[in-house]
């Protein structure tokens, strides 16, 4: 594991290189987000971006929701892919939120996966983007780079990630450091063909170091 000043240097260096720690996803509603990132499972954000305006269009109120029909959802995320599963989660996540949460988003961890196709990631998106809680997401991109740095022992189980990140990286830093993972995941650090030549963290990676990067 890293020493914890090897961890600030990483940590600012993605700040200077990734100055906006924002999501991708769009969204106006703490619930638009929530099922955003219900949509993106196994698709790019850029897509779900396509879909949801005309989704929240067709539905403008949890309430319309939750009384929409599955199949009617499903045929305008089609292109997401596993429309069906999908939809069904969104109908019935929209239920719960409504009959069970008085129509709000709740804001921990034991709630929020209650909820129908709702696990740890997603749960951890929201939890920091929403309620600014410490929050780890360890999504593909957080799982590969934060091995590749050292952050964790390399393990791909993203709990493990997870918990691992939560003991090195300062609570407050924790969501916008994963956001900027994902941005550094896009602009260099891809999954076959890392550019690891011009990655200013290129000094601080085990992984830059095994290939003896300079």
């Amino acid at each position: 594991m890293k020493r914890k000043s090897t961890v600030l240097r990483i940590l600012d260096t993605l700040k200077t290189m990734y100055p906006d720690a924002v999501c991708s996803l769009t969204y106006e509603k703490d619930y638009e987000l929530l099922f955003a990132t219900r949509l993106s499972a196994q698709c790019t954000d850029a897509r779900v971006n396509l879909v949801t305006p005309q989704l929240f269009d067709a539905y403008p109120t949890l309430e319309a929701f939750a009384n929409a029909s599955a199949a009617d959802v499903g045929e305008i995320i089609r292109s997401c892919g596993l429309y069906q599963t999908k939809a069904r989660d969104l109908v019935a996540c929209a239920k719960m939120l409504v009959e069970e949460y008085g129509g709000r988003v709740p804001d921990t961890m034991e709630a929020l996966t209650r909820l129908p196709g709702v696990g740890r990631k997603t749960a951890n998106l929201i939890l920091g983007d929403i309620f600014h809680k410490p929050a780890i997401v360890a999504d593909t991109h957080c799982i590969r780079i934060a091995g590749r740095l050292g952050l964790t022992d390399g393990t791909k189980d993203p709990l493990k990630v997870e918990k691992q990140l939560r003991q090195t990286i300062p609570p407050a830093e924790g969501s916008d450091f994963c956001h900027r993972l994902v941005l550094h995941g896009r602009a260099l650090c891809m999954a076959r063909t890392p550019n690891c030549a011009v990655c200013a963290l290129k000094g601080d990676c085990d992984y830059a170091k095994s290939r003896k990067i300079k």
